[in-house]
Formats: structure tokens, sequence, C-alpha cells
């Protein structure tokens, strides 16, 4: 079949053969294009779904920390002294150790999720050209006064998954490091605010 495909447009052949074959080629390419769209929509949706719950996990540590703080204010200095400090500090490592155990799955989703669209993305984009570039080269034979109709190669419709350079990986390492650094500096205030609300 692929041998066919290839010798098709040989120059030998009817008009009607021609047409035939030209358009089963756009159409192949139109599918690709049309297949990677929804794609890249699908996977739209599943990052703002993801968001969206990295957004609802966010209010919930904060609502988290808002109680242990205010805990710690409203107790009376008999029942928490000093000495005790150590709970609020366990308790606080706990629960910022299961939010980080928390956001990076949701994370390592977004960046998936991310990373599939941008390899659609880039695979749309190649097969838009070639759609174009098969395109041009049928207008250009029709408009060349008695052209033959072009060789069409199985490459010249078979379009591969593309993926982005090793540089694109970047940004999601970045991602990263703000979340760590953003938990880090968290953590260590609670744990200032607990030792100064105990000990001060």
């Amino acid at each position: 079949m692929a041998a066919e495909t290839a010798i098709g447009y040989g120059g030998d052949g009817d008009a009607a053969e021609v047409g035939m074959e030209r358009e089963a080629a756009i159409q192949a390419l139109n599918t690709i294009i049309q297949l990677h769209f929804e794609k890249i929509l699908e996977k739209k949706r599943d990052v703002d779904a993801q968001k969206k719950e990295l957004w609802r996990l966010f209010q919930l540590f904060f609502l988290f920390l808002a109680v242990v703080l205010t805990a710690q204010m409203g107790s009376s200095t008999e029942r928490l002294q000093c000495r005790h400090c150590w709970a609020p500090i366990v308790l606080l490592s706990l629960g910022h150790l299961v939010f980080y155990v928390a956001v990076a799955q949701i994370l390592r989703c977004i960046n998936g999720f991310k990373y599939q669209r941008r390899c659609h993305k880039l695979t749309l984009a190649l097969a838009t050209d070639r759609l174009k570039l098969v395109k041009l080269r049928f207008a250009a034979s029709s408009a060349s006064a008695g052209g033959n109709p072009p060789r069409l190669l199985p490459e010249d419709f078979e379009i591969h998954y593309q993926e982005p350079p090793e540089s694109y990986l970047g940004k999601f390492k970045r991602s990263w490091a703000m979340h760590f650094g953003f938990l880090m500096c968290t953590f260590g205030f609670m744990v200032s605010a607990s030792v100064v609300l105990l000990c001060f």
C-alpha cells in the first residue's frame, strides 16, 4: 500500500485518480491536525483541574496554620509554656510534610500534562506546516501550464510525535524550586512564631 501511495503521482495516472489521492493525503493531514488540537484542549482542561485542586490544597494548608497559631495565642500560660514548644513544632513539621507530599503529587501531574500539551502543540504545528506545503505544491503544479502533478511520498503526510528540547524541562525545575522555597519559608516562620509565642 505504501508503494502504491509513493508511485501514485508518477505522472501517467488520469486526473481523477490524482485528485482522489491528493484529497486522501490532505484528509490524512487534517485528521492528524484535528486529533492533536483536541488533545491540546483536553490537556488544558486537565491542567486547569489540577490547578484548582492545588489552590484548594493551599487554602486548607493556610487554614491549618491559622488554627495552630490561634490555638497557641489563645492558650493560657499555665497550660502551654516554653518547654512545650516541641508539640506545635512537631505538629507543624507533620503538617508541612503532608502538604509537601500532596503538592509534589499535584505538581507532577501538572508538569506531565503541560509536557504532553507542548508535545501536541509541536506536532500540530508540524502537521499544519506539512499541509500548507502539500497544498502549495499542488497549487504550483496546477498553475504551471502542462505541469505534471507532484509526486507525494508517505513521509510527506506521515507526522511523527514531536517532543520539546531539554531546555523546556527547566521551567518545571523552577516551579519545583519555587514551591519548595515557599514551604521552607513558611515552616521557618511558623516555628519562629511558635517559639516567640510560648517562650517570650
